[in-house]
């Protein structure tokens, strides 16, 4: 009876390891890495970009960063006059970080004057928080309050290369994306470039780096075209409806804008 027990048991292991290598063996398994190696080939990051953002004030500048995780792989490495950091803790248990709080905690507190100053606005606000589309359509919000009027809110995660990428748990990496996840930042992203006079656009780099302004016309805003927010529609028309942009181009445009408000 054991022995018949060791065939079967061996038997089932043997049906999940040949399930396991045809499975990548899948054309949407290689293709999804080969993805993966180009999007972590592309040059520039989201460090670079925001530097390059408040590189262009001449004047002090004033950061607030949302969804720190470790300081090390962003906000320590930013270069601004003043900047601040909010971060629950979850994912990063040290947390070193100004205000250890949720962004919806954060913002309340700033909107009451309990934390910093109500009158406090900031240059550059980068949003890489809970990637679910609805807080990150809550942290646009609270950032279009809070940013000046020439400032600029930049979200990561914002162009998902595959579907597995763009998966709402992040938890679940039984997938060809493996520990990669964009989560729904893009419908957020997306939703305020649809019939929004907000202007947008989103480098393509880093997974996608989206930038919102107030006044300058770095994107024109879309009619929509993805009512249900589908991946599949956003993968067939991801540089119109996400306003991609090499960052190479978005400086060269940035630049020209500044230089003509002068």
């Amino acid at each position: 009876m054991k022995e018949l027990l060791n065939m079967f048991n061996f038997y089932k292991a043997f049906k999940y390891y040949k399930a396991g290598k045809k499975s990548l063996k899948s054309k949407t398994h290689i293709d999804t890495q080969v993805k993966i190696k180009i999007e972590i080939g592309k040059e520039s990051n989201r460090t670079e970009i925001l530097n390059f953002l408040l590189s262009q004030f001449d004047k002090d500048t004033q950061y607030l960063e949302i969804g720190v995780r470790n300081p090390i792989d962003n906000f320590s490495k930013i270069k601004s006059s003043s900047k601040y950091s909010v971060d629950p803790g979850v994912e990063f248990e040290t947390n070193p970080v100004d205000f250890k709080m949720t962004s919806d905690a954060f913002f309340s507190k700033l909107k009451q004057n309990k934390i910093l100053s109500c009158d406090m606005r900031f240059d550059v606000i980068f949003i890489d928080g809970l990637h679910l589309a609805e807080q990150v359509e809550k942290d646009i919000a609270n950032a279009l309050y809070f940013v000046k009027d020439d400032g600029f809110i930049v979200l990561h995660d914002c162009n998902p290369p595959t579907e597995w990428h763009a998966r709402e748990n992040y938890d679940y990496m039984q997938t060809p994306a493996r520990g990669y996840w964009n989560g729904t930042t893009w419908k957020a992203f997306l939703r305020y470039r649809f019939d929004n006079p907000m202007n947008s656009c989103c480098i393509d780099s880093d997974w996608g780096v989206g930038v919102i302004s107030k006044n300058y016309q770095i994107g024109r805003k879309i009619n929509s075209k993805n009512n249900f927010f589908e991946f599949n529609t956003l993968d067939e028309n991801r540089k119109d409806l996400l306003g991609l942009i090499e960052f190479s181009d978005f400086k060269k445009m940035i630049s020209k804008i500044l230089e003509y408000k002068k």
